[in-house]
């Protein structure tokens, strides 16, 4: 029976809408993760919805309060990590938020990084494949689809609708 973990993943624009928000995953030796750039987000806690769970870990994790973000994108990852785990993630973009964001977390420093210079850090392989549907200018939600065998991703597909 297919029971996947639920997740939230947030791109958080700059106020110029030229750089994303990311964390360094570096500061603890135990996450599957580490060395990795990557949005911010985590799993959705049993009684809230999946809007309510992105801000809260936006809030948790950087600081701010969202006040619009959009919906971009699903993606069940089959087979993820070292674990080998199922996630059905909710990708997020924040355009606006208020308040000013941590320099670092518990996971690592939190840098802006430019939306052109994002393929050039260490980030999950996959992330390749789905990064430009976040930022493009297509209002359609993308679905998609993308096993894994660890930490390589087997492929990938999306249909908009």
């Amino acid at each position: 029976m297919y029971k996947p973990i639920t997740g939230t993943l947030g791109f958080i624009l700059s106020p110029d809408k030229q750089k994303i928000l990311m964390v360094h995953r570096i500061h603890r030796s135990d996450d599957d993760q580490l060395g990795k750039y990557n949005g911010l987000g985590g799993k959705l806690e049993h009684n809230e919805d999946i809007a309510s769970g992105m801000m809260r870990e936006i809030h948790e994790e950087a600081g701010i309060e969202c006040t619009k973000m959009s919906l971009r994108g699903t993606i069940n990852w089959t087979g993820f990590g070292p674990k080998g785990e199922d996630w059905l993630g909710f990708i997020f973009l924040i355009e606006e938020f208020t308040g000013t964001p941590f320099t670092k977390n518990e996971e690592g420093p939190l840098e802006w990084v430019d939306i052109d210079k994002l393929g050039e850090l260490p980030m999950w392989e996959g992330d390749k494949y789905f990064l430009p549907l976040v930022f493009d200018d297509d209002p359609r939600i993308f679905h998609g689809y993308m096993p894994y065998d660890g930490d390589k991703p087997l492929s990938w597909d999306f249909h908009r609708l």
